[in-house]
């Protein structure tokens, strides 16, 4: 059988972090998830997913992320049922979170809750350079290449025709 649930979304509140009566850490939260479709006035719907997250991973979780903050997760689709002081049983469905990631900066965070309006350019972080190095713009290199002196010039294609021919035997194929 497969339950495996991968979502995106913010969190409406800053998780709750409590302890069980035998010192385990857990954390609720609520994820709000962006519908795909607009509605007929142009407006995007969301789902509020109720998500529930264990251990030292609660500790973290609670530790590094906020109301508002950017999140994905991964788990699976668990439900319960508890008799209410009334006496009716309640049902509740919830995303049990095995992983998380945070998937926007701290810088951007800690920008979002000091201005409201804050809304960063996707993949740009708010039109700073990007320290990665797999695409999109990225930052100026360090290194000391003195075949590219030109500072507007494009990064060298490792795989552009050097005019040399590559020596592949059919040993060298894996297949």
């Amino acid at each position: 059988m497969i339950n495996n649930v991968v979502l995106v979304g913010r969190l409406t509140r800053d998780p709750d972090l409590r302890t069980t009566g035998s010192g385990i850490s857990v954390a609720t939260f609520t994820l709000a998830v962006d519908r795909q479709y607009t509605n007929s006035q142009g407006e995007r719907g969301a789902d509020f997913i109720s998500c529930v997250i264990w251990r030292k991973a609660a500790e973290n979780f609670a530790n590094f992320t906020s109301k508002g903050s950017l999140v994905g997760i991964q788990g699976r689709l668990q439900t319960r049922t508890y008799d209410d002081k009334d006496g009716k049983r309640v049902y509740v469905t919830e995303v049990v979170v095995d992983n998380f990631s945070l998937l926007e900066s701290r810088r951007d965070r800690e920008n979002r809750q000091s201005n409201p309006g804050f809304a960063p350019q996707a993949g740009n972080n708010a039109g700073a350079p990007s320290t990665n190095n797999f695409g999109g713009n990225s930052a100026p290199s360090t290194n000391n290449n003195t075949a590219n002196t030109n500072n507007n010039a494009q990064p060298q294609d490792p795989f552009a025709d050097s005019g040399s021919s590559i020596d592949i035997s059919d040993d060298d194929l894996p297949f």
